[in-house]
């Protein structure tokens, strides 16, 4: 990923978070009816990483060991692999459940218009590429 100019290693990881977060809500979607099922959601990416990548610089990413008070406040344990218990719910059926499918079909809406976002910014770096590059940008 080093070799590639900076913005596009960014839209990179934006495009691969977006589809594991895609992912993420159709399993949620697939598990709205098992009993005591959570809602999970994905981490945003680590940006430190492209600075890393850029110019050698080195940003650790902190390790916070939530407490009780951090919890009743909102903050989630991480899951693995970049998932989160999602921490906007809105309510828990009785079988322990807290999948709505109103709020999963609305972030999937989010995920599409993030992912036209990239996409937009992809082609527009691309037709810079090209009219520096003294072709026809189009």
């Amino acid at each position: 990923m080093s070799d590639m100019p900076t913005i596009f290693s960014a839209i990179q990881m934006r495009m691969q978070n977006l589809s594991q977060r895609q992912q993420v809500i159709a399993q949620n979607l697939a598990n709205s009816e098992t009993p005591g099922y959570k809602s999970r959601d994905v981490s945003e990416p680590n940006f430190g990483d492209l600075l890393q990548g850029a110019g050698g610089i080195s940003i650790a990413r902190p390790r916070v060991e939530l407490t009780g008070t951090m919890k009743n406040l909102g903050a989630v344990q991480p899951v693995g692999n970049g998932l989160v218990f999602d921490k906007d719910v809105t309510e828990t059926k009785p079988d322990g459940n807290n999948v709505t499918l109103e709020d999963q079909l609305l972030k999937m809406g989010k995920v599409q218009a993030d992912f036209s976002a990239m996409t937009n910014i992809y082609r527009k770096q691309m037709v810079l590429l090209k009219t520096a590059l003294g072709k026809a940008g189009g």
